[in-house]
């Protein structure tokens, strides 16, 4: 095989790893366009590495794009930009390559709004053995071979990962589709046309609240308490002529799910110009989340625009 052939063959050996390497690197990142690029700088380390002696091409690359990405949760730049209450996952439409293996309820959990928001609370080596072990099944050995530390280390950090996880999960367990779908119709209807006690009676007695404030602000907005959040979304979901002006038209709503979960879209021309996420807990939404600011939007636009919408549940907020 000739050197044009060859360098033809290792790249399409690497593409065929892409998508593991980018859904791997969105769950320890929780951001798209910073997984993608650690996925690219693991093909500039693939393309100047003695590949000759890589035995085994997937593992080689498990390990560059796990490293990679813990270069930058430990960087100070992404210490500054994810401190906790500033903080939110890059949301995915369902469908998306990047959300990766979800043949499991562990795999299915371990890329939700939730447990990707949670695993903030964990040292970069907690939160690789984690993707690593109930994402991606791999064996303590490799994860120890992955990270260069000890199979009993390995055991140590999961440990701790599932317990600080476990004790901050609020809810969990996979939620039937029509309940959570017929839930998030509620709140939409009711919080757009003001129906304050029935969006209290919707939401649990210990509900959270949370949005970017459109990027506009340095802090995530945070409401504690269904009085408090009802107002809110009664306050937000109304259209009104201003809110049309400042969206830029008249966006259509329509029903997702995103990272897992039931969300509403607002949705102006072929452009997402808002997401909001609902977690659901025996019935009653737990948490909803927010999130509007551009940069937060740009793969799940790219996504929405190659997707067959149902019909949207407001056509013209």
């Amino acid at each position: 095989m000739d050197s044009t052939a060859t360098d033809r063959f290792d790249i399409s050996r690497f593409e065929a790893s892409r998508n593991r390497l980018a859904s791997l690197a969105y769950r320890l990142l929780g951001s798209a366009a910073d997984a993608e690029d650690a996925v690219q700088d693991a093909f500039l380390h693939w393309q100047t590495a003695d590949r000759q002696r890589i035995k085994v091409p997937e593992a080689w690359l498990t390990k560059v794009v796990t490293n990679l990405c813990l270069d930058r949760l430990r960087s100070a730049q992404a210490r500054r930009e994810r401190t906790v209450g500033a903080w939110l996952p890059e949301p995915l439409l369902d469908g998306d390559p990047m959300l990766g293996p979800a043949g499991t309820f562990e795999q299915r959990e371990s890329v939700s709004l939730a447990v990707l928001t949670l695993m903030e609370r964990l040292s970069p080596l907690e939160r690789a053995v984690y993707v690593l072990r109930e994402a991606f099944s791999h064996s303590h050995a490799e994860i120890a071979e992955i990270l260069d530390i000890t199979e009993s280390a390995s055991h140590q950090h999961l440990h701790r990962a599932r317990r600080r996880i476990t004790a901050a999960r609020r809810g969990g367990g996979d939620v039937d589709p029509a309940s959570a779908r017929r839930i998030v119709e509620e709140f939409l209807a009711a919080a757009s046309s003001g129906r304050t006690e029935r969006l209290v009676a919707l939401l649990t007695d210990d509900a959270t609240a949370i949005s970017d404030g459109a990027g506009l602000t340095e802090k995530l907005l945070q409401f504690d308490t269904p009085q408090r959040i009802a107002a809110v979304a009664r306050a937000g979901f109304k259209p009104t002529p201003a809110k049309r002006r400042l969206a830029g038209g008249t966006p259509a709503v329509h029903y997702a799910l995103v990272n897992g979960a039931p969300a509403i879209l607002f949705v102006l021309g072929d452009q997402v110009i808002g997401a909001v996420t609902f977690d659901i807990s025996s019935g009653k939404i737990a948490t909803v989340r927010g999130i509007a600011a551009p940069t937060r939007l740009v793969r799940l636009t790219e996504a929405w625009r190659q997707h067959a919408p149902d019909t949207p549940l407001i056509t013209q907020w």
